[in-house]
């Protein structure tokens, strides 16, 4: 699974993939939480015996990573059902009835089980038509930008009038049986920083509803955007219920790479210089300021929700434009950006 950092300089650079819209627009966005805030001291108090047998310093989660907490279902409490409320409000918000709907997409990472789908509980649970499209998109973190983009290009082709995108993750298990894991004697530095990402991750479930631009003109304007992959790196960040392995340096380094190139290759289509908000992909600090750094973009103009949330997976892009969206103003440009283990980027552009 480990890759050299070297090798990462071998990345090739074989330009983006381009989507434009004309006829699409974002009608509503709305996120839940999680009533249960769980404390990166809570953690570390847990993995006390850990850190004090490894020489880690107490405190690597907020140092390192600027996660001070994040959330987690409480008793009643459920990804799938918080999903639905998500995704009821955005509907509600939208002034869409459900039985509109032509299609249903879920990008959660988290899933109980193999078959039937995630999106099959959803689209009954919210009471969409049999009309109604339903299936998952699993893309690691970008799956809800790549949802968007699926159900932009089918409101455009004219297939549907309306979609909902939804995503909800639940990060109990694998948190619980990596510090199970992380506790055990055999288990060395190594081992710890490989897993350590995991300690990050967050709850919470999102939904997103999108329409036809000329039959809402109060709606916030899809303009389309970018996607490139760098796969060959398909291994540095391999995650299931029972745990999640990245290499974090060469991750980060493939990362920055890929979102570079994208942004460049990109610059004479898209102007993204300016934009007025940049709704990031939720990792960490260290991921943030990178990125903030290698683009050149203003940091007063990428609001962070990691610090308090986590990284929620997918859902962390939707959560943090759901927060943002009470401060964008008519005509505002926000761009969508994130990087999902694979490796992917995309980029997408609204106009608000």
């Amino acid at each position: 699974m480990r890759q050299t950092l070297s090798a990462l300089d071998e990345v090739p650079s074989t330009g983006n993939a381009t989507t434009r819209f004309s006829n699409v627009a974002l009608l509503s966005v709305a996120s839940t939480l999680p009533s249960r805030v769980t404390t990166s001291v809570d953690i570390e108090e847990r993995l006390e015996s850990a850190l004090r047998r490894l020489k880690l310093r107490g405190g690597l989660l907020k140092r390192v990573a600027g996660v001070l907490e994040r959330r987690n279902w409480a008793d009643g409490e459920s990804a799938d059902t918080a999903t639905v409320q998500a995704g009821e409000r955005a509907l509600a918000e939208a002034g869409v009835d459900p039985r509109d709907v032509g299609l249903l997409i879920n990008t959660s990472v988290t899933r109980k089980h193999l078959e039937p789908s995630v999106a099959v509980r959803l689209h009954h649970e919210l009471g969409l038509p049999s009309s109604a499209i339903n299936f998952d998109v699993a893309n690691a973190c970008l799956g809800f930008v790549n949802g968007m983009s699926l159900a932009a290009g089918m409101i455009e082709s004219g297939q549907i009038r309306y979609a909902i995108v939804v995503n909800g993750e639940d990060a109990d298990d694998i948190q619980i049986n990596t510090i199970d894991r992380l506790l055990g004697s055999d288990i060395d530095r190594d081992d710890f920083l490989s897993e350590f990402a995991t300690l990050t991750l967050g709850s919470g479930s999102a939904a997103a509803v999108l329409g036809r631009a000329d039959e809402h003109p109060e709606g916030h304007r899809i303009l389309g955007g970018v996607t490139r992959a760098a796969t060959q790196w398909h291994d540095l960040c391999v995650g299931s219920a029972e745990g999640m392995y990245t290499n974090a340096k060469a991750l980060l380094k493939g990362g920055l790479e890929l979102v570079v190139s994208a942004w460049k290759e990109a610059a004479p289509d898209w102007k993204w210089s300016q934009m007025d908000r940049y709704i990031t992909h939720q990792v960490s600090a260290v991921h943030t300021n990178a990125i903030v750094k290698a683009a050149k973009l203003d940091p007063t103009r990428v609001p962070t929700t990691f610090p308090r949330y986590g990284n929620v997976g997918p859902a962390s892009i939707p959560i943090t434009l759901a927060e943002e969206q009470a401060t964008l103003n008519r005509g505002d440009r926000v761009l969508l950006m994130g990087v999902g283990s694979g490796l992917n980027t995309a980029m997408m552009e609204l106009a608000w």
